[in-house]
């Protein structure tokens, strides 16, 4: 194995790392001097403001132009907000709401805090377009079921957030959005024509390169008309071909957490998935989460080594580390904002709630909230109206743990109002609200992917769109309980 450190720098160059807790830890910056292009940061990173700065700061110390990644999507993925919530609506209240300007003010917003915190690559915006309503891994993540619709948001969230010089990350390419299995725990297919991708999945990246988008994120989803029996991340075909040939894309092609079953499970190892998304045509490698000195070293190694056997050609390797370099230029300088709108995530939380019924029929309820399971991408983050209620009692409980009985005898003679995410796709979750609804005065608060369920005798139903600390806040005020 060659162990030429000129070579090693070049495969260091085309890495992100990540590390735990709110300092760096020497081996962290150590690798970063040596030519490491930066780190992703995740929640367990991230404890106040002032904290956050002083370890962007850090990482500079190291490295002048390192590059600070961080999934900050708004809504229901948020690393900044991951204690309480985040403080904007995501993208499908946006999509829901439909104004670009909007979108393109929430963005902003959004990269003014990252540039405040030192942060300069966004993994964000999502702009799959969400056409399996069992979607587990998109969802609200989308602006939308609609392609028109979710490139036009698309183009106003790139524009919004590079307006503070905080590079956009477009993702998932070529779509995630008609996967109905998670690529973090397997390796999801697309078996669609190319044509229907065409015209279904790929106008929201056709948009994003239109609007300059600075790097767009590959998926771990197999498309056969176009990946074969890969996935996207291993395919020339639909990254150097389709993506850079066909839409052509000049930016930084940036892959999605090798460490998911979706590559790593297919190349069989963290390493190897590196040098196939290498060879396809990627730049800029998320080893993942769960990383430690001694696997970027194996990731650099196996790198250098295919360099040297054949399976990785030089010139590719130098013109990815060409691009992220590019990239970490165009972003050394974030920009904050001069002045921060406090209330411009829950204005545009509000514009996204529908409401049907009257919820004047729900006066003093009691509240209870159905506990409901997170993706990985979205981790445990807090979410509900719980925060935001005006001394209203507020109960969590699992649907198909407890009966409609015993929630009725805790309310006595008030009425009932059900929040959850998700509750259609709940056989349990469906069969309470419908008991409940039979007996008293029952409304509900979707804070998920909306469906067209909506349970007979019900007063209210509230659909937000989303389950930010935003929307959770517009809820409440729908309902007259905010404090």
């Amino acid at each position: 194995m060659s162990t030429d450190p000129g070579l090693r720098r070049l495969a260091l160059h085309t890495l992100l790392a990540a590390f735990p807790g709110h300092t760096a830890p020497g081996w962290a910056l150590e690798l970063l001097s040596e030519g490491l292009a930066g780190h992703t940061l995740f929640g367990t990173n991230v404890g106040d403001p002032g904290q956050l700065a002083a370890l962007t700061a850090e990482l500079r110390t190291a490295r002048p132009d390192v590059l600070i990644a961080i999934d900050e999507e708004g809504g229901d993925v948020t690393r900044l907000g991951h204690r309480t919530g985040s403080a904007y609506p995501g993208n499908a209240a946006l999509g829901a709401v439909d104004d670009p300007e909007l979108t393109r003010l929430v963005y902003a917003a959004i990269g003014a805090d990252l540039a405040a915190a030192g942060v300069n690559l966004n993994l964000a915006p999502t702009v799959d377009v969400n056409t399996a309503d069992d979607n587990p891994i998109i969802g609200t993540r989308s602006f939308g079921a609609d392609p028109a619709l979710v490139a036009r948001h698309a183009g106003a969230a790139i524009t919004g957030l590079e307006s503070t010089g905080v590079a956009a990350c477009a993702k998932h390419f070529p779509g995630h959005g008609a996967t109905v299995t998670d690529s973090h725990l397997e390796l999801p297919t697309v078996d669609v024509p190319l044509g229907l991708l065409r015209e279904r999945d790929l106008p929201p990246f056709a948009a994003a390169v239109a609007a300059g988008a600075q790097a767009v994120m590959s998926a771990h989803i197999r498309v056969p008309a176009l990946t074969g029996d890969l996935p996207a991340t291993f395919s020339r075909a639909a990254l150097t071909g389709l993506l850079r040939g066909e839409y052509g894309f000049r930016g930084v092609i940036v892959t999605d957490a090798l460490e998911m079953r979706g590559a790593a499970g297919v190349a069989g190892s963290i390493p190897r998935a590196a040098v196939a998304a290498l060879a396809a045509g990627a730049d800029l490698l998320c080893i993942g989460a769960d990383v430690d000195r001694a696997l970027v070293e194996a990731v650099a190694a196996e790198i250098v080594a295919a360099v040297g056997d054949g399976r990785l050609e030089l010139g590719r390797l130098e013109g990815a580390v060409a691009r992220t370099a590019a990239l970490a230029a165009w972003s050394a300088t974030p920009r904050p904002a001069a002045n921060r709108d406090d209330e411009l995530g829950v204005a545009a939380a509000r514009r996204a709630v529908t409401v049907e019924g009257s919820p004047a029929e729900l006066r003093s309820p009691l509240v209870v909230q159905l506990v409901a399971g997170y993706s990985i991408a979205e981790g445990r983050v807090p979410w509900g109206l719980k925060p935001h209620l005006n001394g209203t009692e507020h109960i969590e409980l699992v649907a198909g743990s407890t009966t409609a009985e015993a929630i009725a005898a805790q309310a006595g003679n008030r009425p009932i109002v059900v929040v959850g995410r998700r509750i259609h796709s709940s056989p349990a979750g469906r069969e309470l609200v419908g008991e409940l609804a039979a007996t008293r005065p029952v409304g509900v608060v979707e804070m998920g992917w909306p469906s067209d369920w909506r349970p007979e005798g019900t007063r209210a139903f509230i659909v937000t769109h989303g389950a930010s600390h935003a929307n959770g806040r517009a809820a409440a005020e729908a309902l007259g309980l905010a404090h």
